[in-house]
């Protein structure tokens, strides 16, 4: 189970359809990336990084990603959080 973070609370609280990328690491941390486009029609993004014990590592959100689609967004996030993940001192949520 993951423990959110204040940023996933805040970016959650629209009800918006999201894409999703989930990935775990063998050493349990897992990854969530989600995109969605605002009521507005910016392109959005949260990067999420979890610890095996489900706490936040770091959350980030973007509230746009101008000139992007949803799936570059969602690519852009997805190596954003795999190069967070990979750093030797992951900073805290």
């Amino acid at each position: 189970m993951r423990i959110r973070g204040k940023k996933y609370r805040e970016w959650a609280g629209v009800h918006i359809h999201v894409r999703v990328h989930e990935e775990v690491f063998s050493d349990g941390t897992l990854l969530e990336v989600q995109t969605r486009l605002s009521r507005t029609g910016a392109t959005q993004l949260f990067i999420g990084i979890y610890a095996p014990s489900g706490e936040a590592i770091r959350e980030e959100t973007y509230g746009s990603r101008p000139g992007e689609t949803l799936a570059r967004a969602l690519a852009w996030g997805v190596e954003r959080a795999r190069q967070i993940a990979s750093e030797p001192s992951r900073p805290a949520a």
